[in-house]
């Protein structure tokens, strides 16, 4: 198990404005809280509840399309020819999005987990310079390239428990 199975979540608001917020800002939560209430939706319709500007609509959701949180139908209105865009939300891919999400969070923890848990660093002290491994200090002749005070071994070792920690709550399932 890789902690990033089928959730088994009922996407609630809250899951759902997360998600909005997420994939396309604060506006995206009245626009999918709107259309979760009334199910499917016009842009005009959104436009009439949200009061936000038309483009910034159609940007916000194209955006939430983009990760299939949103569906849309399009219709030609017979009369003016043009056509009409019914959007729906999709509960059922905000559980594909997040766990996508869960998985590409893993994948960076363990990166980072690696690097950390499999090098030696140095460091000079002073907070607005980098750390630097073995092979970088040596070098550099043990001095901190950006402000020349001398490199002391940095332990390192509470970033890989926290790292460590983190990786073994997604891998369970946590979502804290």
């Amino acid at each position: 198990m890789d902690g990033c199975e089928t959730l088994a979540v009922i996407i609630d608001d809250e899951i759902s404005s997360k998600v909005a917020r997420i994939i396309a800002g604060e506006d995206a939560v009245k626009i999918v809280l709107f259309l979760k209430k009334t199910g499917k939706a016009t842009n005009d319709q959104i436009l009439a509840e949200t009061e936000l500007p038309l483009n910034y609509i159609r940007k916000i959701l194209f955006k939430l399309y983009n990760y299939s949180i949103v569906q849309c139908d399009r219709l030609r209105d017979k009369e003016t020819r043009w056509f009409i865009f019914n959007w729906r939300f999709q509960p059922d891919q905000v559980e594909g999005f997040i766990t996508n999400m869960k998985k590409r969070v893993l994948g960076i923890l363990k990166v980072r987990l690696e690097y950390e848990a499999n090098n030696d660093f140095y460091y000079c002290g002073t907070q607005e310079c980098d750390k630097y491994t073995f092979e970088t200090a040596m070098e550099q002749v043990f001095r901190c390239s950006v402000c020349g005070k001398p490199l002391q071994h940095h332990d390192n070792s509470n970033i890989v428990k926290l790292l460590r920690d983190r990786v073994e709550k997604i891998e369970k399932g946590s979502s804290t």
